[in-house]
């Protein structure tokens, strides 16, 4: 039963930010698989571009605080939506599906299989990634 890793190709653009990372933590995480086991690696590798360009509801562009600390005394950072789309957009969507795939070895080794870029251009076009859209993914909406 060799079942080999996919890789997906996601456009971002127009999109929300919290639909698309459920979608990217289950194809990540492979729960869409019948092979699905809870603590191994055995999901898929998705490339996600145009992040730039993702959305958010309601007054979160504003309000929203992203928040990092240097281990110093004194180092926390804090940022809004806005300021991180502007300084660095990859990292909105990265936070997001992070905090949706288990925490530990395995949550770090799952993260690793996803690729995010802004623009519409990404190296990994050897790998003949499946494009997902609404038909893909049985978007309802």
């Amino acid at each position: 039963m060799s079942d080999t890793k996919k890789w997906y190709l996601i456009d971002a653009k127009d999109k929300t930010v919290g639909r698309i990372s459920i979608l990217i933590a289950k194809l990540i995480s492979g729960k869409h698989k019948a092979t699905y086991i809870s603590h191994l690696n055995s999901g898929d590798s998705v490339i996600v571009i145009n992040v730039e360009k993702v959305q958010i509801t309601g007054k979160k562009f504003t309000k929203k605080k992203y928040r990092r600390h240097s281990g110093r005394p004194g180092g926390l950072k804090t940022e809004t939506f806005e300021q991180l789309r502007r300084r660095i957009s990859e990292r909105i969507l990265e936070e997001s599906v992070m905090g949706m795939l288990p925490k530990g070895s395995l949550g770090y080794a799952l993260i690793r299989n996803l690729k995010v870029y802004t623009g519409q251009f990404h190296p990994h076009t050897s790998q003949k990634p499946i494009v997902l859209d609404k038909k893909n993914y049985g978007n309802k909406r």
